[in-house]
C-alpha cells in the first residue's frame, strides 16, 4: 500500500488538479475544467492512505452511490491511471473504457473486466448521427437532447440500459 506521503507527490504531480486542505489533515483535489458540476476528482485523501477517486463515469469500475472508488490498496500505476481517466471523462475528452493498468494485477478488485457500454456519461450517438447528452448532477443521471431533459435516473446503468435500448451509444473520441 502507497503511504499518504507518496499518494500526496503523485496527486501533486497532475497540473490539471487543485489541492485543497480540508479538515483532520485529509486533502481533496479538484479539476476547476470539469465540464460536468462534479469537479472533486480525490476526495479525503486521510494521513492513514485512504481515499476515493471520481469514477462514476467510467466503464468497468464499481463504485460507491456517488461515484467514487476507494484507493486505499492502489499501486502507483493503477493510481495513476484511475486519476488520468477520471480527470479525461470530467473534460468530456477520451475514451472511458477501463485503462490498461486498472487492468493489470496491480488493480484492486473494485475494477471489473466486464467493461459495459451502459456505464458511461458524456454524448450518446445512435444510428441516425442524433445524439443525447447523459450527465451526473445532483446525485441524478440526466439524459438530455439538447438542453432539453429527456429522462431521469437514479442510477447509471438504468440510463445506460435506457439509451441502449433507445439505439444510442457512447461517442467515442
Amino acid at each position: 500500500m502507497l503511504t499518504f506521503e507518496q499518494k500526496l507527490e503523485i496527486l501533486e504531480s497532475f497540473p490539471q488538479l487543485e489541492r485543497r486542505d480540508v479538515s483532520l489533515k485529509r486533502v481533496n483535489f479538484h479539476y476547476e475544467q470539469s465540464i460536468y458540476d462534479k469537479k472533486t476528482v480525490v476526495y479525503h485523501l486521510h494521513p492513514n492512505g485512504n481515499a476515493f477517486v471520481y469514477a462514476g463515469l467510467l466503464e468497468g469500475c464499481e463504485t460507491d452511490e456517488k461515484g467514487f472508488v476507494n484507493i486505499r490498496d492502489y499501486s502507483a500505476e493503477a493510481l495513476r491511471d484511475l486519476v488520468e481517466r477520471s480527470i479525461r471523462s470530467l473534460s468530456g475528452n477520451g475514451d472511458l473504457s477501463t485503462g490498461e493498468a486498472a487492468l493489470s494485477s496491480e488493480a484492486p478488485a473494485q475494477v471489473s473486466k466486464a467493461a459495459s457500454p451502459q456505464t458511461s456519461g458524456g454524448v450518446w450517438t445512435n444510428a441516425e448521427g442524433q445524439t443525447l447528452t447523459l450527465k451526473y448532477e445532483d446525485d441524478l443521471w440526466y439524459v438530455y437532447s439538447g438542453d432539453n431533459l429527456d429522462m431521469a435516473f437514479e442510477t447509471r446503468e438504468e440510463a445506460g440500459e435506457y439509451l441502449a435500448e433507445e439505439g444510442f451509444a457512447p461517442r467515442r473520441a
